[in-house]
């Protein structure tokens, strides 16, 4: 089971230089780029006269490796895996193309933090932007889609295994829950300064006001409920808001056993006392891994400006930690004024994010 998302034809979009030095992610990423930019108002003539840089979410390229692997095996001919190859199978390869692409000559960074690479390219976008070090940064993440990239989750008997009802197979915070769908994508968010944004007439579609992070130290997979706990914690200390004003959640949780009950017991923790609206948006897309943590902000975003918290489906029937939770089963017309977006990652990285309305 996977999530499907249609490769971009970037014919007539990019000549054919730029087309070979783009892996499938770095495909997906330009896409959404460039949609990012437009709805920002954002035009080439504008980046060229100023210092825009870009952190971007990657975290593999086996495609690429493998493919030009099996070239070099086959072929006994290095020469034969072509120019673009090199630049495909770096873990840096979304910020290089699109640095390169766009003319981007601001900080070029890839972050590589697991399935939490997406949400720390924006909280450590915000906190260059805060700093006064950049005006404006181009964040998200990228997640190739094939059996190379998602194959070795297997070997952790990481996935849902429930391929007669697909539909039924993403089931976070549910008690029968076993196991991830693994999808992928690209996500953007243009991050600006307040005054940058205001000069120009920006579409402001909300205001980051607190990141939080942390590391578990310790087992590379198993997750803890201390490191979470301590992400949301700073996440809160950084927004200088208490637990009550945030109005949603859109949890991390991936549909692992281990995974939502640690998360769950981390969030009743922080959270027990005013009891959020939680839901996992990944019920409906699936685990799209290193590009989730900046495409689940945009879910979010999107339940903010339209006024509504969207399900978590397939939660039938809750567990003992899930229990605690204020899990939306289904979707609730709601007023967002504070969200806060959960990615956890291998390793043990936590990333918490804490989103404003900002009042047009």
């Amino acid at each position: 089971l996977t999530g499907y998302v249609e490769k971009p034809d970037l014919k007539g979009l990019l000549d054919r230089r730029a087309r070979i030095m783009l892996p499938e992610q770095g495909e997906y990423a330009y896409v959404a780029t460039m949609e990012a930019l437009r709805n920002a108002g954002i035009e080439q003539d504008y980046i060229n006269a100023r210092e825009i840089g870009i952190l971007y979410g990657n975290d593999s390229s086996a495609k690429s490796v493998i493919e030009t692997n099996n070239i070099i095996r086959d072929k006994k001919d290095t020469m034969l895996v072509g120019s673009g190859s090199v630049f495909q199978t770096m873990n840096s390869t979304v910020t290089m193309n699109l640095a390169t692409i766009f003319k981007l000559r601001g900080i070029n960074l890839t972050v590589s933090a697991a399935c939490a690479s997406g949400s720390h390219s924006i909280g450590l976008g915000y906190h260059l932007i805060k700093s006064g070090l950049q005006d404006c940064i181009i964040c998200g993440g990228a997640q190739e889609i094939n059996k190379f990239s998602m194959g070795s989750f297997d070997a952790l008997s990481a996935f849902s295994v429930l391929e007669s009802a697909p539909e039924k197979a993403s089931r976070p915070f549910d008690r029968d829950r076993d196991g991830l769908v693994p999808s992928g994508g690209g996500a953007t968010v243009i991050l600006e300064s307040l005054e940058s944004a205001l000069k120009r007439g920006a579409n402001i579609l909300g205001e980051i006001v607190g990141y939080g992070f942390s590391s578990n130290g310790g087992h590379i997979s198993n997750p803890t409920v201390d490191g979470p706990v301590r992400s949301l914690q700073r996440a809160l200390k950084d927004a200088g808001m208490p637990a009550s004003q945030i109005d949603y959640i859109n949890a991390h949780a991936t549909s692992t056993p281990a995974g939502d009950s640690s998360e769950a017991r981390a969030l009743h923790e922080v959270f027990g006392g005013s009891k959020p609206l939680v839901s996992s948006t990944k019920s409906m897309t699936g685990h799209e891994c290193w590009m989730a943590g900046a495409s689940e902000v945009i879910y979010s975003m999107l339940m903010m400006q339209n006024g509504f918290v969207a399900p978590n489906i397939n939660f039938e029937n809750p567990d003992e930690e899930s229990a605690k939770l204020n899990i939306a089963k289904t979707t609730i017309e709601k007023d967002i004024i504070v969200f806060l977006s959960n990615s956890f990652g291998f390793g043990g990285t936590n990333s918490s994010l804490i989103i404003k309305n900002y009042p047009k």
